[in-house]
């Protein structure tokens, strides 16, 4: 069993052998300074020789997996990600890189909102299965000033392909989960009333496996489909740069007089709220 945290709540199944981490941070589920240091706690946890084989990921918000950062706290989450490696890794992108690369399989079970960061985090996990009615994936970034900077860029070139790619992050839009199965961007659409199961069975069966032939299939996949991390790196500061700029500034003002990172109407329709935002030079 791992450490107590105060964003994610954790139960074990299957003798020990599939962990499923919940991820509940009030009210919405934004990526802050907790939610990251207690990732960074759970991944050192799950990193372990005797850990779980299998991590399943999921929220306990039905309208928001993680719809984005905090933009009110990017330094600070920022910092509790150098917690991971350093900091010379001091950026959610080399986080979830970590994330990527921890022995135990990663699912992320998909309901609700997960833009920005948040689909990111799902990127960085080695599966993605979403409910076909009650899920929403999209990159707001560019939308909102800069480019994707914790491993979009990157997951999606090679998932999606060049024009899929470029249309999921120039766009800003949201896709739903029918949409995000057809362009490779989660692995299955999933009727919700099956969801829990199906997943619950997947981690079951591998869970079952010998842990030496897991962990070595995973690594050599990694070795083929993982960004390396010079490019993590450059994706992270041209993020945090241009994070910081006059015209994201704006926009993200604009946005916040809508409500921005509150439950309502912005938040829910965010592909939207943005197409409806004055053109910028």
């Amino acid at each position: 069993m791992t450490a107590p945290h105060a964003t994610i709540s954790v139960s074990t199944r299957l003798d020990g052998n599939v962990l499923f981490a919940t991820f509940n941070a009030p009210p919405i589920n934004l990526i802050g300074p907790e939610v990251v240091r207690d990732l960074v706690g759970l991944l050192k946890e799950v990193s372990q020789p005797a850990s779980a084989r299998v991590v399943v990921f999921d929220s306990a918000d039905p309208d928001f997996f993680f719809p984005h950062v905090d933009l009110t706290k990017v330094p600070a989450y920022t910092a509790e990600a150098a917690k991971a490696g350093g900091p010379g890794d001091a950026s959610l992108g080399m986080l979830f890189r970590k994330l990527s690369e921890i022995p135990a399989v990663t699912i992320a079970k998909l309901r609700g909102r997960a833009r920005g960061a948040g689909s990111e985090f799902l990127l960085a996990c080695d599966m993605r299965f979403a409910s076909r009615e009650n899920a929403v994936l999209g990159q707001p970034e560019v939308g909102i000033g800069t480019p994707p900077g914790a491993g979009a860029i990157q997951h999606l070139t090679r998932l999606l392909g060049r024009g899929r790619a470029l249309e999921a992050v120039l766009t800003s839009a949201d896709f739903d989960a029918e949409l995000a199965e057809r362009y490779g961007w989660i692995n299955r659409a999933v009727p919700d009333a099956e969801l829990d199961e199906f997943v619950a069975g997947i981690a079951a069966r591998i869970g079952g496996f010998p842990r030496d032939a897991l962990i070595a299939a995973k690594a050599a996949i990694n070795a083929i489909s993982l960004p390396t991390p010079a490019d993590v790196r450059a994706d992270a500061a041209l993020f945090q740069q241009l994070v910081r700029g006059e015209a994201t500034q704006q926009r993200t003002a604009e946005l916040f007089k809508r409500g921005f990172q509150t439950r309502g109407r912005t938040e829910l329709n965010l592909g939207d709220a943005l197409g409806d935002l004055k053109a910028v030079d």
